[in-house]
């Protein structure tokens, strides 16, 4: 038989790595390289970013998308300054507020909020501070002024005039009566005369009855003409008591009209602010007692209004510069990195007296949603979403478009301490949240609000297509963060290999990774060891140095399967031909760590129907996407060998000493090439690993982790001592990924190892049996004496065996089959 040309699959050292040449970019930035920083190859977030920061529509927030360290978070802040430095050169930028809390005196639960030019909210909090203490100063001299004094005496000598002649009066109408009329402590009292002089005891007890009950009369009548009278007087009294009031109200509106009139002019186009003065005027006029008594606040104010009571009696006058965007031009850009919902909606903070608690406007402390109004917020949904209700709150502000300050206790269903609702804050700003590609997924389908709230999808690509000037904006990026980081000066040598590695991280000869915050790292630890060896500059050999060191610093389950292999507790056969024995490939995937490692897999093939059992499904043990590669490969084997006849064999696959999940189906190529060997009765080489999918027409398609799985079975053949033989079968397909260690590339090159590419089964048995696979004749049958004939006589006779144990004719279908059909029949 002829003996198979393995050289048609065997690849070429230049076929298993891209090698950056140092003499193809020139450290030449231009100011589009230099303004990347670090952003290469994302054209389609930049573009997506800038329509959503320029969309000025509700709803057309912002949720970028893209995996970490390809510097979202900084690309977004990149955007925004170049929005919002054009904007400014045209002339377009969106004036930036001040907002401030002041007192509300129709409800003073809820404090008013009111809006200013930026800067002026500080301005007029300053004002508010001098005129209580212009208004303390001058309303005490104006009611202690000789002018007023005299005008209150004259008011008062009026009334005590006329409240005498009402007394005299009242004396003379009692002495007409024959009484006396006096004033006690007590109150108006009579007392009756005789001959002139008040009636002694023993004069009124010697009286008849029909003298007193005269007298009674007369004292009666009097009583009611004496309630008349101190009636008149309580009026009187009420009279001066407001003829004063009416003489403090203009004496101090005289007073303070020019100190109000001057801040009304000020804010005359502010009709919401001069509404909030004119009320601070009246509360001035009718709590004058506050200002008058002394220059010094009282300790606790008597005549107050209710709801100043333990407070102090100058709140009103106090201003909450709750936003105060003074020290900014620019619309305010805030990056929340810790969005709980006081850091995300305000608080209101509370201050315990006497056994309880109390709040008021001045103790209202901004979020960054109000601090972020007319800019920009950006936040990572990952932190958001674990504190509970935030995700709702935010939802309710961005589709009320207005924030309400609420107290947690509140939300929560529990009760709050005096709670204060203060008036909702317009709110006009970009919500830029950052996530993942998942997220993003479920939110579109289990959340209905979020589509109407964040209508721009930013996705950031992990890689991107190697071009020359791709190459250079490398090298920029770079020579930029050495000089931002103090570093040494990378030499080409050094670029070239951490471009290499930009490669590797992306598994593909022809792209470049943009996790770019990954490639920083990197650059710092080779600055490191080339100042541990006292370099000049950074050349290739730290760059290789400082991989090697973060691969020793994570790969210790590595070294311990490796030392497994290597004592035989891990049985791998390296070398020789065995019957239904193939070494597949497997990665562990350890998050910041991942390497392949050899795995044997075994098929046993007998008579029976019941197809392919996967023990590892039996045993729970598998996953759904490698019970899926199992079912395909069933699929293959009824394709190729069940044309004209049943498939009358029964096969068992093995992960051997697998005790953990089995996941992918990437060895769905190594379990077909056992079982077609345990059919064919053909030895398979045990000094080759396989790697590859199939599909149902026997293709063989790519796998991931291609770089981890040949690198493994290399460290393993070379732990047992490199034949020349040994190497890996791979898709062909996977032949663009390849970016293998450079031992690897050595020994193919030397000869000592080798990867042969594939793209069929029959392929993958050729390169193992180095028989022939053979092609379908016309009559159904193969070539004689290829591997495809061995299978498929196997099969045949396979199917005689089972007929004649089953005692039916040749030919004649299993009784099974013959009521299927019977039942059938009589259902038609």
């Amino acid at each position: 038989m002829e003996k198979v040309d393995l050289s048609k699959y065997r690849l070429r050292p230049e076929d298993l790595r891209w090698t950056c040449d140092p003499a193809t970019f020139p450290f030449e930035c231009t100011d589009e390289l230099e303004r990347l920083q670090g952003f290469v190859g994302q054209d389609r977030a930049f573009a997506a970013i800038e329509f959503g920061l320029r969309m000025d529509r509700p709803g057309y927030n912002l949720f970028v998308v893209g995996p970490s360290g390809t510097g979202r978070a900084a690309a977004v802040r990149a955007c925004i300054e170049r929005v919002l430095e054009e904007k400014k050169k045209a002339g377009l930028l969106p004036p930036v507020m001040d907002w401030c809390y002041v007192f509300n005196f129709d409800n003073p639960d809820r404090p008013r909020v009111l809006r200013f030019p930026r800067g002026e909210g500080r301005t007029f909090a300053r004002l508010l501070e001098t005129l209580l203490k212009n208004l303390r100063e001058i309303i005490p001299k104006a009611f202690s002024s000789d002018e007023y004094k005299n005008q209150r005496q004259i008011l008062i000598d009026e009334h005590q005039k006329r409240h005498r002649q009402i007394l005299q009066e009242l004396e003379r109408e009692a002495l007409e009566e024959g009484f006396a009329f006096r004033m006690t402590s007590m109150g108006p009292i009579l007392v009756p005369l005789y001959e002139g002089k008040p009636m002694t005891q023993e004069q009124y007890l010697a009286l008849s009855e029909a003298e007193k009950e005269v007298i009674e009369n007369r004292r009666q009548k009097l009583l009611n003409r004496i309630n008349e009278v101190f009636e008149r007087i309580h009026q009187l009294e009420m009279d001066l008591k407001n003829r004063v009031a009416e003489l403090d109200a203009r004496i101090a509106d005289f007073t303070i009209t020019p100190l109000f009139r001057e801040l009304l002019d000020r804010y005359a186009n502010f009709p919401e602010v001069t509404e909030f003065l004119t009320s601070l005027k009246q509360f001035t006029l009718s709590y004058l007692h506050i200002f008058r008594d002394s220059q010094e606040a009282p300790a606790q104010p008597q005549h107050l209004a209710p709801y100043q009571r333990f407070q102090d009696p100058f709140l009103p006058f106090k201003v909450n510069v709750f936003v105060d965007n003074s020290a900014t031009e620019t619309p305010p850009v805030i990056l929340e990195t810790h969005p709980t919902w006081t850091n995300l909606f305000g608080r209101i903070e509370r201050r315990a007296f006497m056994g309880t608690y109390f709040s008021d406007h001045t103790m209202l402390k901004a979020g960054s949603l109000h601090q972020a109004n007319g800019g920009y917020v950006i936040m990572y949904f990952r932190d958001l979403v674990v504190n509970p209700g935030v995700w709702e709150g935010l939802k309710r502000v961005l589709k009320n478009r207005e924030i309400r300050m609420e107290d947690p206790f509140e939300h929560f269903g529990l009760i709050a301490p005096q709670g204060l609702r203060p008036d909702p804050l317009p709110f006009d700003a970009k919500v830029i949240l950052i996530g993942d590609e998942y997220v993003y997924r479920l939110l579109t389908i289990f959340d209905e609000d979020f589509r109407d709230l964040f209508k721009v999808k930013v996705e950031f690509d992990s890689e991107v297509q190697k071009s020359q000037d791709i190459v250079t904006a490398f090298a920029c990026f770079i020579r930029r963060l050495c000089l931002e980081e103090g570093l040494l000066p990378f030499d080409r040598s050094g670029v070239a290999k951490l471009l290499e590695h930009a490669a590797r991280m992306v598994s593909h000869k022809e792209k470049l990774t943009t996790r770019f915050g990954i490639l920083r790292d990197i650059v710092l630890e080779a600055d490191f060891w080339a100042r541990e060896e006292k370099a000049e500059r950074v050349y290739d050999r730290h760059v290789v140095r400082a991989l090697e060191s973060r691969k020793k610093r994570l790969n210790l389950l590595a070294e311990k399967i490796d030392a497994f292999i290597k004592e035989d507790v891990l049985l791998i056969d390296t070398e020789g031909a065995v019957v239904g024995q193939v070494n597949g490939l497997a990665v562990y995937d350890l998050g910041d760590f991942s390497f392949g490692r050899p795995s044997r897999i075994t098929a046993r093939t007998y008579l029976g129907r019941q197809g392919v059992v996967n023990i590892e499904r039996e045993s729970r043990l598998s996953g759904r996407i490698h019970d899926k590669g199992v079912l395909i490969m069933s699929g293959y084997l009824g394709y190729r060998y069940a044309q004209d006849k049943p498939l009358s064999i029964a096969a068992s696959i093995c992960f051997e000493q697998s005790y953990e999940g089995v996941e992918g189906d990437s060895a769905s190529l190594a379990e077909a090439c056992a079982i077609l060997s345990d059919l064919a009765g053909v030895p398979l080489r045990q000094d080759i690993a396989v790697t590859g999918s199939i599909n149902q027409k026997g293709e063989v398609q790519a796998i991931g982790g291609v770089n981890q799985k040949i690198e493994g079975f290399f460290r393993a053949c070379k732990m047992k001592g490199l034949t020349g033989t040994q190497g890996v079968i791979i898709p062909r397909s996977n032949v663009q990924h390849l970016m293998l260690d450079e031992e690897v590339v050595a020994a193919v090159r030397e000869g000592r190892f080798h990867v042969y590419a594939v793209s069929s089964v029959d392929e993958a048995m050729e390169i193992l049996t180095g028989i022939p696979a053979g092609k379908r004749k016309e009559d159904g049958t193969f070539e004689e004496g290829t591997l495809n004939d061995l299978v498929d006589r196997k099969i045949r006779k396979a199917l005689e065996l089972l007929q004649r144990l089953e005692g039916r004719p040749e030919g004649e279908k299993p009784k099974e089959e013959r009521r299927e059909n019977e039942e059938q029949r009589d259902q038609q």
